[in-house]
């Protein structure tokens, strides 16, 4: 089975000097290599194609088969990784808790160890007669999550 570490190494490498981000590396059964990349202006199929000859190159199909899949993230899929929270920042986005909470919010700030949301919510305050909208940043651990990803609405 090919090892993925050795897959994570060569996109790594090749990547070096681009603004395009590893966000994961799967290998399944049957040799089923999955390469997800991303960057702050997207990537383009031909960047994908590039990447997959550049990982075909190190390998021998005579010695192992394999089937190759380099993409990108997909626009709907929950973040990976923290690089995908940098880039989201300004954009609303759909947080799920561990605890079965779902928000939605404009991603504020990332950082190694945790992100903030705002979110609005209605409050009445004291003596008013009706209920204003108020703006609240909630910060969460990456831990404390089940997902967050990228929320599309049409208007």
């Amino acid at each position: 089975m090919i090892d993925k570490s050795q897959i994570k190494d060569i996109v790594d490498e090749h990547l070096l000097q681009s603004d395009i981000f590893l966000v994961d590396v799967t290998v399944r059964p049957g040799n089923l290599i999955v390469v997800e990349i991303d960057s702050k202006d997207g990537v383009s199929i031909d960047e994908c194609i590039k990447l997959s000859k550049e990982i075909e190159s190190h390998f021998d199909r005579d010695v192992e088969d394999f089937e190759l899949e380099v993409g990108s993230a997909g626009i709907t899929s929950p973040f990976k990784i923290q690089k995908q929270y940098e880039k989201n920042i300004g954009n609303e986005v759909e947080v799920l808790t561990k605890d079965g909470k779902k928000l939605t919010g404009v991603l504020k700030d990332s950082n190694d160890s945790s992100f903030i949301v705002t979110i609005s919510k209605m409050e009445k305050p004291e003596g008013a007669k009706r209920k204003i909208a108020v703006e609240e940043d909630l910060t969460f651990g990456y831990d404390e999550v089940k997902y967050t990803k990228y929320l599309i609405r049409f208007k």
